[in-house]
């Protein structure tokens, strides 16, 4: 079968249409005008999320500082914004510039005020990462936006909002640059807000894109120049925006490719049979290699030897230091110490991951023992209920239905020392519910 190439753009257009499902317009804008202004409940939850994102960056909790980015609301203003571009409402963007800034301004004072009486005052990894945008927070940034609008657009709503907040992460940067303030740290500051901003500029863009795209009703103004500027000054902050972040990613890069080349040079050309690193530093700010070989002492010709392989590995710019036990230069005493620091550093993490699986298995202990029926008591409680009952065993099982619903049942086997009363069965039925909590009681009872 034959098909030609209109056909097939007739077929990609379908399968990618968005407009099938696309909610009124009318609806999708009050939607997001309602999540545009901080007063009340939205201004609670947002200082609320602060202090949990701050918490968990403190901790260097990943799971809290996803829970704080789930239930922040910062999205509103930002689309807000990308929105009032798009539709050419000058009021919806300046109600939406306006809560925007309310928002960052509690933010970074919240984070602040805990940072400052925090006993923990160390920057962790989770802190870290929020430092140095680059230009994939960009890509994130934009890609998040796109996916968040669309879902927006739509007449069913999905989980795809509480994604997008975790994605682009709008509240941990500026819980880090709380940080920043608080100790003094401008890097971190400034670093943290820049890469709020890059979020924030490229969800609006992504915002615009979209609006754009399904043709919605812009609100006509006489100042057609007031628009043009408008739209003009948008383009521009999103250029000054992605520029900053393309030359740090550039960095980055590069300063990854010289990591793993020199890593990959000390593994392949400074172990030796009878000699081997105990201690490595790459710089690559200066772009040296810094190592220290344990074991026999190698001659300077092998040394030499591996020298002239560094442009082999892309290299041949930087300087390799080597150090050797033997030698004067080593200092012994730093080095027994960074040993004993990797030691310890290797042994920590075994105790944490000892310390996880226990705590695993108590809870599972836990939940073992809270559907463990106690027997004994509940014999002789039954007893003291029915005098004329002889023995009762029980088993609780989850059952799966035809229709896939799953359920619990508690399957018990009563015997009684004479012929029973169905009063005293039922009596003793009911009081099985109340006695364990399981609503779903079978008994199969057997009498004298």
């Amino acid at each position: 079968m034959r098909f030609s190439f209109s056909r097939i753009l007739v077929w990609l257009r379908r399968l990618f249409n968005l407009e099938e499902d696309k909610a009124a317009e009318e609806e999708t804008i009050q939607s997001i005008r309602k999540g545009i202004d901080f007063k009340g409940t939205n201004l609670w939850i947002l200082i609320f999320a602060i202090f949990i994102a701050s918490i968990g960056l403190n901790v260097n909790s990943p799971a809290v500082i996803i829970g704080a980015m789930l239930i922040s609301p910062l999205m509103g203003p930002i689309t807000g914004v990308g929105l009032g571009v798009g539709i050419n409402d000058t009021d919806l963007l300046r109600r939406s510039f306006i809560n925007l800034g309310i928002s960052v301004a509690i933010s970074i004072m919240a984070s602040t005020v805990y940072f400052l009486v925090t006993p923990l005052s160390e920057a962790r990894s989770e802190l870290l990462a929020r430092t140095s945008p680059t230009v994939w927070d960009v890509l994130i940034a934009f890609f998040g936006g796109m996916a968040g609008v669309i879902a927006a657009t739509r007449k069913e709503k999905s989980n795809v909002i509480p994604g997008v907040a975790i994605a682009t992460a709008l509240m941990p940067p500026l819980c880090t640059a709380g940080f920043g303030l608080a100790t003094g740290n401008w890097t971190y500051l400034f670093g943290a807000l820049y890469l709020f901003f890059i979020n924030s500029v490229f969800i609006c863009l992504s915002t615009f894109l979209i609006i754009r795209f399904l043709e919605f009703k812009k609100v006509e103004y006489v100042d057609k120049q007031r628009e043009h500027r408008i739209r003009r000054l948008f383009w521009y902050v999103t250029l000054l925006t992605i520029l900053p972040s393309i030359y740090l990613a550039y960095r980055l890069v590069k300063q990854t490719i010289f990591e793993t080349s020199a890593n990959n040079f000390i593994r392949k050309e400074l172990t030796f049979p009878n000699a081997f690193p105990l201690r490595q530093t790459v710089n690559t700010q200066g772009r040296s290699i810094e190592v220290v070989l344990g074991g026999e002492k190698i001659s300077d010709d092998q040394l030499e030897q591996a020298r002239k392989k560094l442009p082999d590995y892309q290299l041949s710019s930087a300087k390799l230091v080597v150090l050797q036990s033997g030698s004067s230069q080593v200092n012994m005493s730093q080095l027994r110490n960074t040993v004993l620091q990797d030691l310890y550093e290797r042994n920590d993490q075994v105790m944490k991951d000892k310390d996880a699986r226990i705590r695993l298995l108590e809870n599972e202990v836990t939940r073992l023992k809270s559907e463990t029926l106690p027997e004994v008591a509940i014999n002789r409680e039954a007893r003291a209920l029915v005098p004329s009952l002889d023995l009762i065993v029980m088993n609780k099982s989850i059952y799966t239905l035809s229709s896939g619903k799953t359920d619990t049942i508690l399957l018990s086997y009563v015997h009684f020392v004479k012929k029973y009363n169905p009063k005293e069965l039922e009596l003793l039925r009911k009081w099985l519910i109340a006695r364990t909590g399981t609503q779903n009681v079978k008994m199969i009872a057997e009498g004298k």
